[in-house]
């Protein structure tokens, strides 16, 4: 159950870290977007294992992750039937987690597959595996396209790792930030990050870091009060990705050591008539509504749990052990998440859109 998000646009997955592939089905994508399939693989190479945006906090492991769409596509664009998709696995290494069948990695999903289950597959993680999150950049990619069209674009980067803030070695630019190592907003910091993920790769250890997704070009107006809320929505989408932890919507945990007079957003008329904001830090949201300012979202995502260090855990049979994590794995899982964040913001705004459309057609307010 649950391998479905979305409303009107939903986004189903399947498939495993060593099974044959990972694929989805997109259901409620509107006819006539012009699929550009470079543009799609494009964002699947960004977030594919052992890619140049990775550096040194990459894994060796090696895919292509190469799209195959099976349906809903005519002539170059959508139908308005379902979008299939499949990406096959081609180099797994599933020895690597003989071992593992029987004890429970620290950190990692294991116990609570099998709490849940009573059965799980060890392979890479299964089902939990970051692998899982390829369908979600499919369906993100799928979702820009129809986005840029009318008006939204969205820009994720990498805004710390390991508590190195790109900030704090230069002005922050969004114009190249898909295309630089670690997704950085500048140059300065990339040899920074670059030390640090070499540093601790050597003492088999990983690290986290903080991922910031910008929206610009949303229209005033979209979001469900109550209970589907865009900043509850961007939330729940941004967290349901495997190593998120937390989540902050415009100046976030901030706000409560703020002021009212400082925190509220002032308006403005300008000459022209236009209204202006003085500042955002609502994060172009106010009442769960977006307020046509660039919406701004965090996600803090941890360290990845899989370590070469031997840690302390516990076997199926009962017996304390100590297990150090061998095979191939990131040393953290920015940038190759930078992606993926991106197509669930992506993902989430476009049900939105399509949500506000339909009820404005059928006259709800």
């Amino acid at each position: 159950m649950f391998n479905t998000f979305g409303s009107l646009f939903r986004l189903t997955s399947f498939g495993e870290s060593h099974g044959p592939g990972i694929g989805g089905v997109i259901d409620g994508c509107p006819a006539g977007i012009e699929v550009d399939e470079g543009f799609i693989q494009a964002e699947l190479d960004k977030r594919k294992p052992n890619n140049a945006f990775a550096g040194a906090a990459g894994t060796t492991r090696n895919e292509a992750d190469k799209i195959k769409i099976l349906s809903g596509v005519y002539e170059g664009r959508t139908t308005g039937t379902p979008f299939a998709f499949f990406i096959e696995n081609t180099n797994q290494k599933s020895q690597d987690y003989s071992k593992l069948a029987d004890s429970y990695r620290p950190g990692h999903a294991d116990r609570g597959y099998d709490m849940k289950y009573g059965f799980r597959d060890p392979r890479g993680g299964g089902r939990s595996s970051g692998r899982e999150t390829i369908a979600r950049v499919v369906g993100g990619a799928l979702a820009q396209l129809y986005l840029k069209k009318i008006g939204i674009e969205i820009f994720a980067y990498t805004e710390a790792i390991d508590g190195i803030y790109a900030k704090d070695f230069g002005e922050i630019s969004l114009s190249s930030c898909g295309e630089r190592q670690f997704f950085a907003p500048n140059a300065e910091v990339v040899s920074h990050w670059q030390k640090r993920t070499e540093e601790v790769r050597k003492d088999l250890d990983t690290l986290g870091g903080v991922v910031c997704i910008e929206a610009h070009g949303v229209p005033a107006g979209l979001g469900e009060p109550v209970f589907q809320k865009l900043d509850a929505c961007l939330s729940y989408a941004l967290m349901g990705v495997g190593a998120v932890k937390a989540v902050e919507i415009g100046d976030g945990t901030a706000v409560a050591a703020s002021r009212g007079s400082k925190n509220n957003d002032g308006l403005q008329y300008d000459d022209e008539g236009n209204l202006c904001y003085a500042s955002n830090h609502a994060g172009g949201i106010e009442g769960g509504i977006s307020n046509g300012q660039p919406i701004i979202a965090r996600a803090y995502v941890k360290p990845i749990p899989s370590v070469a260090k031997e840690q302390k855990t516990v076997s199926k049979q009962g017996e304390n052990i100590v297990l150090s994590i061998g095979g191939r794995h990131d040393i953290c899982a920015i940038p190759r998440i930078v992606p993926v964040l991106k197509a669930m913001a992506a993902i989430t705004l476009m049900d939105m859109v399509l949500l506000q459309k339909r009820m404005e057609n059928n006259g709800i307010s």
